[in-house]
């Protein structure tokens, strides 16, 4: 897990770990809770493998910025995990370009 504060206009950064643990969603998203209102880039591109622990991960940290009034853009995302995210329905909520 990587997190940069934003400096004037400098996004804050969020890096996944290829197997985010609850722990650490929950840290991440803690650190959403505490930050002011910015845009937030989660580099999404060492998730492996694309499973639903990946779904997870990016849907709550959504969600959690979301409720923070963050801009959350996620990058980085492989061939197979864009697959499952737009099976999910989540490929848009996520902002991914097709």
């Amino acid at each position: 897990m990587d997190t940069s504060q934003p400096g004037t206009s400098r996004p804050l950064v969020v890096t996944l770990s290829a197997r985010p643990g609850r722990e650490e969603v929950d840290r991440l998203c803690a650190r959403l809770a505490a930050a002011p209102p910015a845009e937030v880039v989660c580099e999404a591109g060492a998730l492996a493998p694309a499973g639903l622990a990946a779904v997870d991960a990016l849907a709550r940290l959504r969600l959690a910025a979301t409720r923070h009034g963050h801009r959350l853009r996620v990058e980085g995302v492989g061939p197979e995990l864009r697959a499952l995210l737009r099976l999910t329905g989540l490929e848009e909520t996520l902002g991914l370009q097709p």
